[in-house]
């Protein structure tokens, strides 16, 4: 892929699946940049949004959607090896990335959204599920949450992840998502830190974590990109 999006501000990228209209407002208010992949322009329409650009094979878009936007808007992405998740974090670059309509009742349909997450380690990009939060934890990590504030760990391969500032620390532990898993931990601090030893730890937080959650990944190192995505 040659042409790039570029935000200096951040991005909300739409997807398909279902959201609270209240969750994309709360998005667009610290990622002001509305990208939408495929369908997603459907939902972005009926809240009144024009979306700056649409990518993706574009075969669930309605007819009305496509109408409705500027040719040159229309970024038709097509291939069958990779999900439009993956075809838009391939072309869009941002300090941050939030991403909506991509999770839901269709499990696959989530299942896919976090192995995008892990193949894309140098976007910043945090998936709003609707009741909770989900990134991918960067080197090294810094959180001002709440006491009693849950945060749960989730391996997507074998990995280690020094902590403080849990309830359960997890220094020293050898997780693996066959094995040691790291659900329904919790703040005993006011501030944590994480720093995995490689790009496979997923942290999940209730949504009311989003300015936390996001001022933690701008001021945190990011992984290097893998050798397709430079």
């Amino acid at each position: 892929m040659s042409r790039r999006f570029t935000s200096t501000k951040g991005i909300t990228l739409l997807g398909g699946g279902e959201m609270a209209p209240e969750r994309l407002a709360l998005a667009l208010s610290h990622a002001p940049d509305l990208v939408a992949v495929d369908s997603g322009a459907d939902h972005a329409l009926a809240q009144g949004l024009m979306p700056q650009l649409v990518l993706g094979d574009l075969d669930s878009i309605s007819a009305a959607g496509r109408a409705a936007i500027a040719p040159e808007r229309l970024w038709h992405t097509p291939s069958q090896d990779s999900t439009d998740f993956d075809k838009a974090l391939d072309v869009v670059r941002a300090p941050v990335i939030l991403a909506l309509g991509f999770t839901g009742a269709r499990l696959d349909h989530t299942l896919a959204g976090m192995s995008t997450l892990l193949r894309n380690p140098q976007a910043r990009v945090v998936v709003d599920a609707g009741v909770d939060l989900c990134f991918l934890a960067p080197p090294r990590l810094r959180l001002a949450l709440p006491p009693g504030s849950r945060l749960s760990l989730f391996p997507m391969a074998p990995v280690r992840c020094e902590s403080a500032g849990l309830i359960w620390p997890t220094t020293g532990l050898a997780f693996d998502p066959e094995g040691m898993i790291g659900t329904s931990n919790a703040v005993a601090e006011g501030v944590v830190t994480l720093e995995p030893e490689r790009a496979a730890m997923l942290v999940l937080l209730p949504v009311a974590s989003l300015e936390a959650v996001l001022e933690g990944l701008r001021q945190a190192p990011v992984w290097p990109a893998p050798a397709r995505a430079r």
